[in-house]
């Protein structure tokens, strides 16, 4: 197998407390310059293995990648198995059962009679890892035309057609001020970081104005509490929202560095992180 390019990786120490490996994927929602607003150090020699945040983008050979940087005693601060767990539904589902909308995962896209006696209508369709940009028509089914469009979608879609098939108990979410689109609607969801069980960052997903209350927040950063101490990982976003009844859900989580930061300062994010990694320094 061919050897992953990682020359345009960018390997800093940030404020002397954390290791980033790093690289730009031209996204706004992404990219950010921590040298512009850290002290960040490149070490032009390393003795001991480091254990760095990959923050690259969506990485496809995940463990190949993984390997080979481990030879230059580079690890990543999620093994792949960690990667693997936090990326996709039907790893991370039976964590956070309870927490979340009941979900069936199948090779291919099942006979919809079949999939229809295990979860009446209507349905919310995705791939294992994520959905085609957001389309509602790929993933909002409640009839048997739309699941066959939908299921012909996810053989020749280009983001759909390599994951796994996800049928999902649809939940009417709190709607939110939007533009009408093609794409899912806006709801009252809300991104949210945690480093280590620690919350570092949370804000709305959508990019239209909403906001919480405190008691909204306390509410569903609780949640999103749970559901990352269930998956105990350094580094996870977890996506909550709330439904038209009031309650609070799950939608997903994901592999923090490969996540954009939403509705959430960078700038604070990582600030967020270096001080807890200060703090824990003084406190060994």
């Amino acid at each position: 197998m061919a050897r992953v390019e990682t020359n345009n990786l960018d390997l800093i120490l940030l404020e002397e407390s954390v290791w980033v490996l790093s690289g730009n994927v031209d996204l706004p929602s992404y990219d950010f310059p921590l040298q512009d607003f850290f002290v960040c150090r490149r070490p032009w020699q390393r003795t001991e293995p480091i254990t760095a945040i990959a923050r690259f983008g969506v990485a496809s050979n995940y463990n190949q990648l993984y390997s080979q940087l481990a030879e230059e005693n580079i690890f990543l601060i999620h093994t792949p198995e960690q990667h693997a767990l936090i990326s996709e539904l039907p790893r991370w589902y039976g964590l956070l059962e309870g927490l979340t909308p009941r979900s069936f995962w199948f090779n291919e896209p099942p006979e919809f009679a079949h999939l229809e006696a295990m979860l009446p209508l209507p349905w919310f369709l995705k791939g294992a890892r994520q959905t085609s940009r957001h389309r509602a028509a790929f993933s909002i089914i409640r009839s048997e035309a739309e699941y066959n469009l939908a299921a012909e979608a996810f053989r020749t879609d280009p983001i759909l057609q390599w994951q796994a098939f996800v049928a999902r108990e649809f939940i009417a979410l709190r709607p939110v001020p939007a533009e009408l689109t093609d794409k899912i609607p806006a709801s009252f969801e809300f991104r949210s970081f945690w480093w280590y069980g620690q919350c570092v960052g949370a804000a709305p997903y959508w990019s239209t104005t909403y906001a919480w209350s405190e008691a909204e927040e306390a509410a569903a950063l609780a949640i999103a509490r749970e559901a990352a101490l269930r998956l105990n990982v350094p580094f996870v976003v977890i996506d909550v929202a709330q439904t038209i009844q009031g309650n609070w859900i799950v939608i997903e989580c994901n592999d923090a560095g490969e996540s954009g930061y939403a509705a959430i300062s960078p700038f604070l994010l990582w600030q967020n992180i270096v001080q807890l990694e200060q703090n824990k320094k003084r406190q060994a």
